[in-house]
């Protein structure tokens, strides 16, 4: 392991014990506690490059006090703004951020812009408010404006200050405010969460050693013969998911040691997002929780869900709930596949500048088109064995295609994603390609975006895909 990559690993095993502390203490202390130790950990591993999330905060609390109506758009473009200056500030001769101001800088961005959009609803609701002379049944909105302390405090909060998850200010608030945080559930949640963290990293330590990342740009691979070549890839993916297994299932223990994001089951909490609905739990029966909103990686449906666009909910849940509700609707065009592309585009961006970001993240909306094809000219069309044979080639299609695309994130450089894809023929692209061409012939594939979207969903996920797009029409 890198000494990058132990710092990491300190500050999430340290904040594990720590969070059990925070529970015993008041509100006002636990803001000014969890703001203090977000700080320090921020000036420790950062420095001077501390500046660089202080400019950003302070620049989306003077948007906020002088614009709320504008806010959402505005915090978006000066944060991503600041994000292109921030990875490109060797060229003013300012010295390069380390990757933990990296980190900080990342989850930052996405807890302004979320915050903006949250001052801008508590504002229209206040408005429907005194228009209708009845309280608001909005859901998990703020109730009052944040002061500058306010977003300091959550900006800095040492929980998941650097690896996440991300959670909304209203979730930060209703943290401070719980009435009994010592009575909430917190080492059993905390004890499932870690269980399998030894194997993930053991795992990622023994199969890194046998199957180096660097070997693939070398002269020797390519020596190799083609499944060798093609196997590499697996090997990588495999990596790079026990790496972040065992990462954010950590940070989800730091979280839940804390009670962050503890909410009764019945408000039915979505990943990043919070309570979906109003819970009034009977006083005198047990109450049972659970830690949704901070869940940031399903292990086993990654591995197993059948789809690529599933493959998506599960990874990264917390910042897949941001893209889904800030990215996606806001997106410039109209059908599904194209406004897929926009959003990966973004997080691509959001990632960063290097070139394999783009290359993997645009493949998606093509693996996406080719997979909705083939559902809707073959799958539509057998029976339930057939299907049952159609999803197992399926899940081994977007096992493969998430082998490939992960090539191009942990490689970055174009000219090294491009040299390992063209030693094996580009073969995920092919198919891709293949399939969709395949469903047209079979005249299936001729509104893919609308229908592939909509294939093998449930009806819950269909009224919250047409409740998206007509809130993205009244925008407009």
């Amino acid at each position: 392991m890198s000494p990058d990559e132990l710092v990491y690993l300190g500050v999430l095993a340290a904040s594990i014990p720590i969070g059990f502390l925070f529970r015993y203490l008041s509100p006002p202390v636990k803001q000014g506690a969890s703001l203090l130790l977000g700080l320090s950990i921020t000036i420790a591993t950062c420095r001077i490059h501390t500046l660089h999330s202080l400019v950003t905060v302070i620049g989306t609390w003077i948007i906020i006090k002088s614009s709320w109506r504008s806010a959402p758009a505005l915090s978006l473009s000066w944060t991503f703004l600041y994000l292109l200056f921030f990875r490109m500030v060797t060229w003013f001769g300012l010295p390069s951020p380390t990757p933990f101001a990296n980190a900080i800088q990342l989850l930052l961005t996405l807890k302004m812009v979320s915050l903006a959009n949250e001052v801008q609803s508590f504002h229209l609701e206040k408005k429907k408010e005194v228009s209708s002379f009845a309280k608001s049944p909005i859901i998990g909105g703020l109730s009052q404006e944040p002061s500058v302390y306010d977003i300091l405090s959550y900006s800095y909060c040492y929980v998941g200050i650097m690896t996440g998850p991300f959670f909304r200010f209203q979730t930060y608030v209703d943290w401070l405010r719980q009435p009994s945080p010592l009575s909430l559930p917190g080492w059993t949640p905390c004890l499932q969460r870690l269980k399998l963290v030894p194997v993930y990293g053991a795992l990622f330590l023994a199969v890194n050693s046998v199957f180096p990342l660097a070997y693939v740009i070398t002269e020797e691979f390519l020596d190799q013969n083609y499944f060798f070549r093609l196997f590499y890839m697996t090997v990588v993916f495999f990596v790079f998911r026990m790496r972040f297994y065992a990462a954010w299932c950590g940070a989800e223990a730091g979280c839940i040691s804390a009670g962050l994001g503890c909410y009764p089951e019945g408000a039915l909490s979505k990943p990043g997002g919070g309570p979906t609905a109003n819970c009034s739990p009977d006083p005198n029966a047990p109450v049972a929780y659970d830690f949704k909103t901070i869940q940031n990686i399903d292990c086993y449906n990654t591995d197993f869900c059948v789809k690529v666009r599933h493959g998506m909910r599960y990874w990264n849940m917390t910042v897949q709930w941001w893209l889904h509700h800030y990215i996606y609707p806001n997106s410039p065009f109209k059908s599904y596949t194209l406004r897929a592309g926009w959003t990966m585009f973004i997080s691509a961006y959001w990632h960063g500048l290097h070139a394999g970001y783009y290359l993997s993240f645009l493949t998606i909306p093509l693996c996406i088109a080719a997979e909705s094809a083939m559902e809707a000219s073959v799958r539509a069309k057998l029976g339930p064995r057939g299907q049952s044979v159609f999803d197992w080639v399926h899940w081994f299609l977007k096992m493969r295609a998430y082998d490939y695309m992960c090539m191009g994130f942990v490689l970055l450089k174009a000219s090294d994603t491009i040299h390992y894809w063209t030693s094996i023929y580009f073969v995920m692209h092919v198919i891709a390609i293949g399939c969709i061409v395949l469903g047209r012939a079979l005249k299936g594939g001729r509104r893919e975006g609308k229908r592939g979207e909509n294939e093998g969903k449930s009806e819950t996920e269909k009224t919250d895909n047409l409740k998206e797009d007509t809130s993205a029409k009244k925008k407009e």
